[in-house]
């Protein structure tokens, strides 16, 4: 099983992002958690499951050291929150990951996709601009496509 679908949620005035119900019953499905990881990514937010997120940060512990594996964590690891669900199925963003990913302010809207092994949160014009830049990239590059059946 695997995280897909895109959804159109806001962020309330606490800073609870709503996590779609189709979404939490893969995570409970696939990893038995009730529980993600959000860390910061590109200008958004991701989510992982917890088994995820240790295979991720075991991977970054085996690294040798180094300015790219002080740079993983300060950019990634360091910035990590474990969420738990709330009775709604919304998960409370720190203030500080809200900031990184424009969502601060009341009511803000965003686009919540899930994406194989994470979901991942976007205000929803830097979403519209990732989005964009994606397709410019595979436009550029049509045979990945056909080659995958698209």
């Amino acid at each position: 099983m695997i995280f897909q679908g895109e959804f159109h949620n806001a962020i309330d005035v606490k800073g609870r992002a709503s996590i779609p119900a189709r979404l939490r019953d893969v995570l409970v499905a696939a990893y038995g958690e009730e529980r993600l990881v959000v860390t910061q990514k590109d200008g958004g937010l991701v989510a992982y499951p917890v088994p995820e997120w240790d295979k991720i940060v075991a991977q970054v512990n085996a690294m040798r050291p180094g300015p790219v594996k002080e740079d993983i964590n300060l950019t990634l690891i360091s910035p990590a929150q474990e969420c738990l669900f709330d009775k709604q199925g919304r998960i409370q963003l720190s203030k500080a990951q809200r900031s990184y990913a424009g969502l601060d302010g009341e009511g803000r809207d965003i686009v919540v996709v899930g994406s194989f092994n994470k979901i991942m949160l976007w205000e929803w014009t830097r979403h519209a601009d990732m989005r964009r830049q994606a397709e410019a990239r595979l436009k550029a590059d049509p045979q990945v496509l056909y080659d995958l059946g698209f």
